[in-house]
């Protein structure tokens, strides 16, 4: 058997070692002229740059593809636990450490509410229940059938994991801070935490349980081991490929044809590119029923982001490896993002100092990281990047150059940026959106495109906008159920050793 995967990001790269690991001859197609899709990474005068994912949860989610290949995860890449997790800074001067230690994280909300401590308790006891039924039991599943989704229905109502996750916590915290604090991690995934459905609170216990952790060498040494195990295992990866079509015969993919002319015939196709570019552009309309233009342009996709790489001349020892600024406009500036599509004054950020934890990724006495923002995807009569962007980036600088990084502006040695037009232009993702379908109540689980095309009868999909949904973990186990369906379809056996 000849499998061809489109893409080389998280999920391209888990369920091409899975495939191969069964000994189907695999081939990885990148139009890039290197491996990982969003977590591309950029070098430039001895800086190293993670373009896109750092936040490491799961551990075990990595192990299991290796597993998989009789093979073992800390042979490859070294993992180390984070502490704190994070630091949240407030529009006050104030900061929460966030902890995985019970304990630790008891004092810390004392310290802003201690009437929440108790709230805190029962919060994570219902974090945990949600965890272990939406990610412990269900996050491998492939929900294929509305009664896939009505069996578990009732379990999800019971655990009051439909209502928006800033509305379940609101239920356990009267602190505002301490709302935002434990219900911001659906903006990890490309979600409002107003929208997003509290099945995300699973998150807290999800990094309790199993840490908060950063590759040594950057988010790109997790995309260099798999694709060491990949091709130790007999895959072909080849990058500057440019997918133009998947060639269908019936209702079945034949070939995947390449800008240069070049037909690649196979039995299988995976695509790990951006689900509306895999039906807009790569599927003749003819064999295309379910997955229509109007269909695909209903749903609600992800925000963006603008990301600026900085290389700096100096130190910045008080700073923590994951930095959280939150705007006092919580709600209003999330609100401009999803609903509005506006492009507002303020800004929350999230900064990425690896060098704190590793200084192999800067010269000595430097610092190298990057800072987030999130921002509006590209809707029609939205925000010019060619115009507004420099401004924007300076702005973002200027702030933290003022508020948590002095002197920045002034020993930047390296600065590079991409935004919305980015993720559109060289990622291919529709509306420069960041993290595909947005998670919502109605985008999740069976309503969320399946891992197994409804059109096209070997054709699977991994990634952001397929079941479970974006993040590393979500992504990764989007290619252990595609790994399972595929076994199904082919009568193969259902499960390795993972």
């Amino acid at each position: 058997m000849k499998a061809v995967v489109i893409g080389s990001g998280f999920g391209g790269l888990a369920a091409a070692v899975r495939l191969q690991a069964r000994g189907i001859q695999t081939t990885i197609l990148e139009k890039l002229d290197a491996p990982g899709g969003r977590a591309y990474v950029y070098k430039k005068d001895g800086f190293t740059f993670d373009c896109g994912p750092t936040v490491v949860t799961a551990p075990y989610i990595f192990e299991d593809i290796f597993k998989a290949a009789n093979r073992k995860l800390s042979d490859y890449v070294n993992l180390v636990s984070l502490d704190p997790f994070y630091r949240i800074y407030f529009h006050d001067g104030t900061h929460f450490d966030y902890t995985g230690n019970s304990e630790r994280q008891e004092r810390e909300i004392a310290r802003h509410a201690p009437q929440d401590v108790e709230g805190y308790r029962q919060f994570m006891a219902g974090s945990k229940k949600i965890f272990e039924k939406g990610l412990i039991e269900l996050g491998d599943q492939p929900f294929l059938k509305l009664w896939d989704m009505i069996r578990v229905a009732p379990d999800l109502l019971k655990l009051d994991a439909i209502r928006s996750v800033y509305s379940y916590a609101s239920k356990f915290f009267t602190n505002e801070k301490l709302r935002r604090v434990f219900s911001f991690h659906p903006l990890l995934v490309g979600g409002s935490p107003f929208r997003a459905p509290a099945i995300y609170a699973l998150i807290h216990s999800l990094e309790k349980e199993y840490g908060v952790h950063y590759a040594m060498g950057g988010t790109g040494k997790l995309v260099e081991a798999l694709v060491k195990l990949f091709e130790e295992l007999g895959g072909t990866l080849r990058c500057q490929s440019d997918v133009v079509s998947i060639d269908t015969q019936g209702k079945r993919a034949k070939s995947v044809r390449l800008a240069t002319g070049e037909v690649l015939d196979c039995d299988l196709v995976v695509s790990n590119a951006d689900l509306f570019t895999t039906y807009e552009k790569l599927i003749d309309s003819k064999s295309k029923k379910f997955y229509s233009q109007s269909r695909l342009q209903n749903f609600n996709w992800s925000m963006s982001l603008v990301v600026i790489y900085f290389g700096v001349s100096k130190k910045f020892p008080d700073l923590k490896h994951h930095s959280i600024i939150l705007t006092e406009r919580y709600k209003e500036l999330i609100g401009d993002i999803f609903n509005r599509k506006t492009l507002a004054d303020d800004f929350s950020l999230y900064v990425h100092l690896p060098s704190v934890t590793d200084p192999s990724v800067a010269p000595e006495g430097h610092e190298a990281g990057y800072v987030l923002a999130p921002v509006p995807h590209l809707s029609e009569g939205g925000v010019n990047w060619e115009v507004v962007g420099p401004q924007f980036e300076d702005r973002v600088l200027r702030y933290l150059d003022q508020n948590l990084m002095p002197g920045l502006m002034q020993n930047l040695v390296v600065r590079h940026s991409i935004n919305p037009n980015y993720f559109r232009d060289t990622l291919g993702s529709h509306l420069g959106n960041a993290f595909g379908i947005e998670p919502t109540l109605l985008q999740s689980a069976y309503f969320r495109p399946h891992n197994r095309s409804q059109d096209i009868h070997n054709l699977y999909l991994v990634g952001a906008s397929t079941q479970p949904g974006a993040g590393m973990p979500g992504v990764l186990l989007s290619a252990q159920i595609t790994d399972k369906l595929i076994a199904r379809d082919f009568n193969l056996q259902e499960h390795l050793n993972s």
